[in-house]
């Protein structure tokens, strides 16, 4: 079961529910992953968002993403596409420390500048493709019944955030 909590401002709370449950359901529906999504000015940092694992770096499937609120909707969804790409990277394993320093399959990251780091260079590929994936999903598929075999969702507020979960369907 996974579980998205949600918090801060200037954002759309459906948006984030909708992407973050879809990016887990398509991509890790058997992992039990946790993600706090923190809405917050990070404009003084000049970034839109960060993604960063809590806890345990090995084998992490605790995350913590902090995206800048008030952003165009276009914006907002990719680039919470972006750090969950990087979510993704962390739980692959590509993407780790070793000795204190942080990798990218078995290459340094601090040998290359931001825009040639290679998990950045693949997440702004990917924030594309799961962009135009998402959108094509939402517009193409028609609502229908749940099936047995796909995940179904359950939302639970506590304090003005929202835990989503998996539940598989047994019938």
């Amino acid at each position: 079961m996974s579980y998205i909590f949600h918090s801060g401002y200037g954002y759309s709370r459906i948006i984030c529910e909708d992407i973050a449950f879809w990016f887990l359901n398509e991509y890790f529906p058997r992992h039990e992953i946790t993600v706090e999504i923190e809405h917050k000015g990070l404009k003084r940092d000049k970034v839109f968002g960060y993604c960063d694992v809590i806890g345990d770096y090995y084998r992490p499937r605790h995350f913590l993403i902090e995206l800048q609120s008030r952003m165009s909707k276009e914006l907002y969804i990719k680039t919470l596409f972006h750090e969950l790409t990087h979510l993704a990277q962390w739980i692959r394993g590509d993407l780790r420390h070793r000795y204190g320093k942080l990798c990218y399959s078995q290459e340094l990251v601090e040998n290359y500048d931001y825009w040639d780091q290679p998990h950045e260079i693949e997440a702004r590929e990917e924030e594309i493709r799961l962009y135009d994936q998402w959108l094509n999903e939402k517009q193409v598929v028609p609502p229908t019944k749940p099936s047995t075999n796909r995940p179904q969702c359950r939302i639970i507020c506590y304090n003005n955030k929202v835990i989503k979960g998996t539940t598989h369907a047994t019938d």
